[in-house]
């Protein structure tokens, strides 16, 4: 079936996208005249690249958050003389309010759009930053990282989700990628710059992504597929040329966008508990799982209190969080590079198999620290954790992101991708805010045993259920979810 077939007569004369020739008609004769690039070779045009780095720029204020608390600990409490317990409220309030944002950034992104979705949640971020960093109690120290929070947990929807919406379907996965990247570099900057400053000057410089951002949304194009979902077609076919650059052939994929936002048309609007219908089910079970997955396996447990970890297991602090920069950057950037050559679920399984071996062997380490047989057991513990950090980074960190920027359909992306990001969030606050229990209850060592059984369980869960992705486009990866839920 042609992509325009399903559309008539009357709304191809009054559609601007629909005007054309057919797609394959004109990408032969004009690429017989040299006048256009083809579609099925997009590259990387400069507005796409630039597009792209100001979008995770809310990306790295993501990881600047995450990356704070770790080397801001010793700082806060010995300076407002706060107890375990109110650190560990401070370390996990921002996940209450990321589950918060996370609520309604699928709302906000549908009805505003991408890119005011992404300047609304910068405010809250911009005023929680200067809120810490001012901040002369407990408790106006934890309204700072609550705002913070709320700001981030709309960007981590809207974010991966733009990316994927304004990039050619074979570089798609390395771009939606580079939000786990960006995470990365937020809180690998962190990490390096809080050994030598105050917690204070930390938390201002955590500002300065926040105005970066918020100035470049002026300079970067909204979402074709936010913009066909409108019904603003002629705004769609300028933003989606301005993306594919000006000599581009873009007639297959806007029909292809105008052609499913014309089938989800003729379905009804979709609430909250239609969400839950059986055609859903595959992508929800994807995306709720993976980031459960990703949660339980101990990751924030490690990003948000390294220096007590290192501290613990008998490392020095800053040896180890500066060893974590050095294999989480490039490792993440790895990642990255390899998303649209190897496939997200080889990547997948790869990555929780290295975090289930360095969770196991720090969990063993503090074990043998504890029964004193090994007087070298802190070594394992820093690599460890350096294996931890190194896997993660490669595939479980930004994969979930990408997978859901790509499962669920745009008649439900907002609320499907706001129950998943709500869950990751839920996730992440039971864990940062358990994690210093957890230790005492049950020991270091058995906590990070419980970690490494997690990682066992995102192998099994990526081979029987996760679908490649890898050199598809979106509606086609959409038709597919429902195709395989209609078949089990």
């Amino acid at each position: 079936m042609e992509p325009q077939s399903i559309v008539d007569f009357d709304e191809e004369a009054s559609n601007p996208l629909l005007r054309r020739a057919s797609p394959d008609t004109e990408s032969r004769e004009d690429a017989e005249a040299g006048k256009i690039s083809s579609p099925a070779s997009s590259g990387a045009t400069a507005l796409v690249i630039f597009s792209t780095l100001i979008s995770v720029l809310g990306s790295y204020v993501f990881g600047t958050a995450v990356g704070f608390s770790s080397p801001a600990q010793s700082g806060i409490v010995n300076d407002l003389g706060l107890s375990i317990a109110e650190y560990s409220v401070f370390g996990s309030i921002w996940t209450i309010g990321a589950m918060l944002g996370a609520i309604i950034s699928g709302k906000i992104a549908d009805f505003f759009g991408r890119r005011v979705a992404m300047g609304f949640a910068e405010l809250f971020c911009l005023v929680g930053w200067t809120a810490i960093s001012f901040s002369q109690n407990a408790w106006l120290l934890d309204i700072g990282r609550f705002l913070a929070g709320y700001g981030v947990g709309i960007l981590s929807y809207v974010v991966p989700v733009y990316i994927a919406e304004i990039t050619p379907k074979n570089l798609r996965g390395a771009f939606t990628a580079v939000n786990q990247l960006m995470i990365c570099c937020g809180g690998s900057v962190m990490y390096v710059i809080g050994n030598f400053t105050s917690w204070r000057t930390l938390a201002l410089i955590g500002t300065i992504p926040c105005i970066l951002q918020l100035l470049g949304l002026f300079l970067i194009p909204e979402s074709p597929r936010w913009l066909a979902k409108m019904d603003k077609w002629k705004e769609c076919e300028t933003s989606l040329q301005r993306l594919r650059g000006a000599n581009a052939n873009i007639s297959q994929e806007a029909a292809e966008i105008i052609e499913y936002t014309e089938m989800l048309k003729q379905l009804s609007d979709t609430g909250m508990i239609d969400l839950f219908q059986r055609k859903y089910a595959h992508g929800l079970i994807v995306g709720v799982g993976l980031m459960v997955l990703q949660q339980f396996g101990g990751v924030n447990a490690i990003a948000y209190y390294a220096s007590a970890i290192f501290e613990s297991a008998g490392v020095s602090s800053r040896t180890g969080t500066l060893a974590m920069v050095v294999i989480q950057v490039p490792m993440t950037l790895l990642g990255t590079l390899l998303t649209d050559k190897s496939g997200r679920v080889p990547l997948l399984m790869i990555s929780a198999t290295g975090t289930l071996l360095g969770c196991f062997l720090t969990g063993l380490s503090f074990l043998l620290q504890d029964l004193q047989l090994w007087k070298d057991s802190p070594l394992l513990a820093l690599i460890g954790v350096l294996i931890f950090t190194g896997s993660f980074s490669l595939g479980m960190g930004g994969i979930p992101w990408v997978i859901m920027s790509e499962i669920f359909p745009i008649n439900v992306k907002g609320l499907a991708g706001s129950l998943v990001t709500v869950v990751n969030w839920f996730g992440s606050w039971i864990i940062s805010y358990s994690f210093n229990f957890l230790t005492k209850w049950i020991s270091s060592a058995g906590t990070f045993f419980l970690f490494s059984v997690a990682s066992g369980l995102t192998i099994i869960f990526v081979a029987k259920l996760v679908p490649e992705t890898k050199g598809r486009t979106l509606e086609e990866i959409q038709a597919s979810m429902v195709l395989f839920t209609r078949k089990s």
